[in-house]
């Protein structure tokens, strides 16, 4: 886990006494048909379930995927942060609802931003010594 995934950003909300939710935004650093990782500073357990709004941030209309109930699986401590690995709960890859659609359409976007990213750090230099 390197670096955040560009653009992406988790919500969800943190019960804070009887009465008060705060929201909280986490970035993610890991997307797939089966979860993600998240990294924030609130502690949660491995059992416990959050729901998140996944927000892929564009240009012109932003991609949403609400309500996703989320499993916590595992916890790591780094710094005053943890990472945490959420399963996706009730939702696979064949499913064709339309958050099962949104998901698709926000990791599709991430790996097109991923190899962009990817071409650019390779610098002109190498470009020009490819067309060689």
């Amino acid at each position: 886990m390197n670096e955040a995934l560009p653009d992406l950003v988790a919500h969800f909300h943190v019960k804070r006494g009887l009465f008060r939710r705060e929201r909280v935004e986490a970035a993610l650093f890991e997307l797939d048909n089966f979860g993600c990782v998240i990294k924030t500073d609130k502690v949660f357990s491995p059992g416990d379930t959050i729901i998140l709004s996944l927000v892929m941030e564009m240009p012109f209309d932003n991609i949403r995927a609400d309500g996703i109930s989320g499993l916590i699986t595992e916890r790591r401590k780094h710094c005053s942060n943890f990472f945490y690995s959420v399963d996706f709960v009730h939702l696979n890859d064949d499913s064709s609802s339309p958050l099962a659609d949104k998901l698709r359409r926000i990791r599709e976007v991430v790996i097109k931003k991923q190899t962009l990213k990817s071409r650019r750090s390779q610098g002109p230099s190498s470009s020009i010594r490819q067309m060689a």
